[in-house]
């Protein structure tokens, strides 16, 4: 079992646009990393659509423990939940999706409005991309230049990787390595240096895989 801590977002901001009926909607998708960047951006969308009829949004934080949408003004269950189950069954989080609607002077039902604004959100979320993004270990080694010599040597044995030394009177190492092969890193260099240095972890960091 795979035990690197991994979540599921999208490469970058899109749009996509669809026809239904005469009415037009246009699926906004953005990364966020909170709520105050969901708010920012369901804003920016609805100050550049002012004129539009509708502006549904959904979004979904921290591993889905936080979500929130809206039917601004659509009949109920017809516009902000369909959305936010387009992102629910995609596994994505940190997103923010913001559904526009310009009313084309046809009635769609219950039925053709959860239908439209999901395929709207279905295609801004194609249109980003998905990423898989793993967390990692960024580690700083200090040690002499002799270990330093021995531990760059053995680092790709534990699955990690040198990104930056600075050399002084000793040498200091920045490391990367998966989250999960933090341990492996240490005693990697402590049993290299004979406990004289260790991997001190200063961060952890999502990565694209």
């Amino acid at each position: 079992m795979d035990q690197n801590k991994k979540r599921i977002t999208i490469k970058r901001e899109a749009r996509a646009e669809i026809e239904e009926r005469k009415s037009v909607f246009i699926g906004s998708i953005a990364p966020v990393s909170d709520e105050a960047e969901a708010r920012a951006f369901i804003e920016k969308i609805k100050k550049e659509y002012y004129d539009a009829r509708h502006n549904v949004y959904a979004y979904v934080l921290d591993g889905g423990m936080i979500s929130r949408f809206t039917d601004d003004g659509e009949p109920k269950g017809s516009a902000g939940i369909p959305v936010l189950n387009v992102l629910k069954m995609s596994g994505v989080d940190g997103v923010c999706v913001v559904v526009t609607r310009y009313f084309g002077g046809i009635l769609l039902g219950t039925g053709g409005l959860v239908r439209a604004y999901s395929a709207a959100a279905k295609a801004a979320l194609d249109e980003a991309g998905l990423a898989v993004m793993t967390e990692y270990a960024i580690c700083e080694i200090k040690c002499s230049y002799s270990d330093y010599t021995k531990i760059s040597s053995k680092l790709s044995s534990v699955g990690a990787a040198e990104e930056g030394s600075d050399f002084a009177t000793e040498v200091l190492m920045r490391v990367s390595c998966l989250a999960s092969d933090h341990t492996k890193l240490n005693d990697l260099v402590v049993q290299t240096t004979n406990g004289k240095s260790e991997a001190r972890l200063i961060g952890l960091e999502e990565r694209p895989e």
